[in-house]
């Protein structure tokens, strides 16, 4: 308990420190912006490595789409995935509930770094246009957008259905998918005590073509990610 409480102060403060120092960046080009974010997730990295000796393995690094535009897909248990995985893509443009960009200062950095947000169960202004804005965005930048089609952070264990939503991006965009898998959940739960000694897993899987119908889609995306989750388990 006491390397949790540990981990927790030393890693809010370093992001809270991060965020401090880069706060003269926001007038300036949102790419050093971006540098802020890749050092959060290696900050998350140290002091999961010190606080709670657990190191990050990445798997499948080979599998990265390269020369061409594409969206990554991530299964969600943890905070984690949000910071660590701006530093092995070439930092994403994140789709997220509405709520996290009216956090003062933290909210402020997920609007600069482009962030596209969404009232969930929500039927808005800004919901309707949400995939005109997507359209856009990657249109004009080489960075790739990633959703977790899960919805929200779940229990290591729970597998609820894909969110209808990653199937209408795929639909729409016309890209190919990057699907990865991650077991933070074991070592970073979203509720409760940290848990050290034990690893973390990001599996970058082979990508998904585009063309494929939206059920068939996301019916390869589910089990691609659930059955290496089970492996990663």
């Amino acid at each position: 308990m006491i390397r949790h409480y540990l981990f927790s102060i030393f890693f809010f403060t370093g992001i809270i420190v991060i965020s401090i120092i880069f706060l003269p960046a926001f007038f300036l080009p949102q790419s050093v912006v971006l540098i802020g974010g890749k050092l959060m997730g290696y900050w998350a990295k140290l002091c999961l490595r010190i606080f709670l000796s657990s190191k990050v393995i990445i798997k499948g690094k080979e599998n990265i789409i390269k020369n061409q535009k594409f969206f990554i897909a991530c299964s969600h248990q943890s905070m984690f995935e949000t910071f660590y995985l701006q530093t092995i893509f070439n930092s994403p443009i994140f789709i997220l509930k509405k709520e996290l960009i009216l956090i003062p200062i933290f909210g402020w950095y997920l609007k600069k770094i482009g962030s596209i947000s969404i009232r969930r169960n929500k039927i808005s202004k800004d919901n309707l246009s949400f995939f005109d804005s997507i359209s856009k965005v990657i249109t004009n930048t080489d960075r790739p957008l990633i959703i977790f089609p899960q919805g929200t952070r779940v229990l290591p264990y729970e597998k609820p259905p894909f969110k209808k939503g990653v199937s209408r991006i795929y639909h729409e965009l016309k890209i190919s998918c990057q699907p990865v898998a991650i077991n933070s959940g074991y070592v970073w739960p979203k509720k409760g005590a940290k848990h050290p000694n034990k690893d973390i897993t990001v599996s970058i899987l082979k990508e998904i073509p585009a063309g494929l119908s939206p059920e068939e889609f996301t019916n390869t995306l589910q089990n691609l990610i659930y059955s290496e989750l089970d492996l990663l388990n």
